[in-house]
C-alpha cells in the first residue's frame, strides 16, 4: 500500500538521486518555457522504482518530497503524497519504460513542438509524421531502439504525430501505436499539445529533448522562409 510518508525513497543528499534530478530538470525546463503553468512532467526509472513528478503543481517550485514513487513490477504506489495528484502522464511514461526500456521520459509543452504539429497536415489515410533532413543537430538523435550509434547528417529524422485528446491519460493507446508504427523513434509529438521524449538514461533523454526542440524551432523558421524540410 502507498505510504505518503515513505520519506526514505525521496530523501538523499546525492544530486543524482531521481527525486533530486527531477526537481532540477524541471527548473531548467521552466526557464526554457517547456513546463510553464504546471504543464509537462518528467519521470525516471531507477531499478524497480519509478519516480514521477505530480500533476497540477508549479514544476519550477517542486521539492523531492512532492515525488510519487511507483513499483515498476506491480504498478503500486510506494509513495503517494496525499495533498498532490498523480501525474496524468503516468500511462505514457510507463509505455516508454515498458516498450522501449527507457530510463527517463520527458513531457514538455514546448511552443516549437506545438507549432511543428500545426505545420504538418493531418492525413486521415496515413500516420502524420514530422520529417526533416540535412540539419546538423539530427546527429544528436539515436538511430533507433536497440541500434548502435546516432543518425547522420544525411539521414532523415522522422517523429510521429498523434492527435490530442481531452484527457492526457487517453493518449496512451495512440502513443503506443505510434511506437509500433515507428520502432526507431525516441519521441512522439502530440498535435496542439507538446511532445514526449525518452532515452536510455536521464542524460540522453535531456540531450535528445534539447536537440529536438532546436530542430523544431529551426523548422518553424524554415517554413516562414519557404525553405523545404526535406529534399
Amino acid at each position: 500500500m502507498a505510504d505518503a510518508n515513505n520519506e526514505h525513497l525521496v530523501r538523499s543528499d546525492d544530486p543524482q538521486h531521481p527525486a533530486n534530478l527531477i526537481c532540477e530538470l524541471c527548473r531548467k525546463f521552466y526557464t526554457l518555457g517547456w513546463v510553464t503553468g504546471t504543464g509537462g512532467g518528467t519521470s525516471i526509472r531507477h531499478h524497480d522504482h519509478i519516480y514521477i513528478a505530480p500533476s497540477g503543481v508549479q514544476k519550477e517550485l517542486m521539492a523531492p518530497s512532492d515525488m510519487f514513487v511507483m513499483d515498476f513490477n506491480s504498478r503500486d504506489y510506494l509513495r503517494r503524497p496525499t495533498s498532490l495528484k498523480p501525474s496524468a502522464c503516468t500511462p505514457l511514461f510507463l509505455a516508454a519504460f515498458t516498450k522501449r526500456g527507457a530510463g527517463c521520459c520527458i513531457h514538455t509543452h514546448s511552443q516549437w513542438a506545438v507549432l511543428v504539429t500545426l505545420l504538418v497536415e493531418r492525413d486521415f489515410g496515413a500516420d502524420a509524421c514530422f520529417e526533416i533532413e540535412m540539419i546538423e543537430q539530427i546527429k544528436g538523435i539515436p538511430k533507433g531502439y536497440g541500434k548502435q550509434g546516432y543518425l547522420g547528417y544525411f539521414d532523415k529524422l522522422r517523429i510521429p504525430i498523434i492527435e490530442n485528446t481531452a484527457h492526457e491519460e487517453d493518449l496512451a493507446e495512440t502513443l503506443e501505436q505510434a511506437m509500433e508504427n515507428y520502432p526507431d523513434t525516441y519521441a512522439v509529438l502530440v498535435r496542439r499539445h507538446g511532445i514526449y521524449v525518452w532515452g536510455d538514461n536521464v542524460q540522453k533523454a535531456k540531450t535528445q529533448c534539447e536537440s529536438l526542440d532546436y530542430i523544431f524551432q529551426l523548422a518553424v523558421e524554415m517554413k516562414k522562409l519557404g525553405l523545404p524540410w526535406t529534399k
